[in-house]
């Protein structure tokens, strides 16, 4: 018995009807969206990417628009009402390189998709400020330092009191980055898409790849940072503090998301926490 067709299926389906699109190898899955590859009507492979609702992707389709291709996977058709997405079709991930080559192609991007902000996409100042006061509420349920959530909240407050000056990715890592062939590059995968700060973006290079960071972590972290800020040029302070930022605002959400499912916290969770402590502490050491 096949099983019932899920809200996000059953748009994905309408899509590939109405795209003229036909299906061309196995359904990618997430937590938070459907990816198909597909054929389209002229025989070209390309990929319909369809995002829950209450996912965080909303600027992905303007920040492609924006992007034009440029640096990034081109966007082919958007319904953005419906969360999809039509892209290029792109070869194998960043992540299949070594590290050290991953964080030169990321820091590269950087430059290329930095653009000058752009109104229609969401604040990412606007953002940073509702999760600023989530993990403030939380007070003593933050599972880490009461002097890591502080400089969270200070640093943070601080960072989105100006105005956002560019177009940023928001989850730029080599899982995001694919090789396009067509052009033999690395390009960039589902922004998040803001208008923001370009120091917001080095964090999630330092999280992932977390089992190549040896039996010194903080001072890898700080080998990855400081090869991604000094390659991509970004400001330092900045840079650091948004990785304090993000660090506390991931165990937040993960506190917050346990309550939302009335569970303590798993084993998963526990290390996801410790990650982020691990890393707001070795920022405590970043250059002044």
């Amino acid at each position: 018995m096949s099983a019932e067709p899920t809200p996000l299926t059953r748009v994905l389906g309408d899509l590939i009807t109405e795209w003229q699109l036909a299906p061309a190898g196995d359904l990618l899955q997430t937590a938070a969206s459907l990816v198909q590859p597909v054929i389209d009507a002229d025989g070209v492979r390309c990929a319909v990417k369809v995002s829950t609702a209450d996912d965080d992707n909303r600027g992905e389709s303007g920040t492609l628009q924006v992007w034009g291709g440029q640096g990034a996977a081109e966007l082919l058709r958007a319904d953005p009402r419906r969360r999809a997405v039509l892209l290029e079709w792109l070869d194998d991930p960043l992540t299949n390189q070594p590290t050290d080559t991953a964080l030169t192609e990321v820091a590269r991007l950087y430059g290329v998709l930095h653009r000058p902000a752009a109104p229609q996409l969401p604040s990412l100042f606007e953002a940073a400020a509702r999760w600023l006061t989530d993990l403030e509420a939380l007070g003593r349920e933050v599972p880490a330092p009461p002097r890591f959530v502080a400089q969270a909240l200070h640093a943070g407050r601080e960072l989105i009191s100006g105005k956002p000056t560019h177009v940023i990715h928001g989850d730029l890592h080599d899982g995001n980055v694919l090789w396009r062939s067509r052009t033999d590059e690395w390009v960039a995968i589902d922004p998040k898409g803001y208008r923001g700060d370009p120091a917001y973006e080095p964090a999630p290079m330092l999280w992932n790849r977390w089992d190549e960071l040896g039996w010194n972590p903080g001072e890898s972290i700080r080998d990855r940072f400081y090869a991604l800020v000094d390659e991509a040029g970004l400001d330092e302070r900045r840079a650091r503090d948004w990785v304090v930022v993000r660090a506390m605002v991931n165990v937040s959400w993960t506190v917050l998301d346990a309550r939302a499912e009335r569970r303590a916290l798993s084993v998963a969770d526990h290390e996801w926490v410790t990650r982020n402590v691990t890393l707001a502490k070795a920022m405590q050491d970043v250059r002044p």
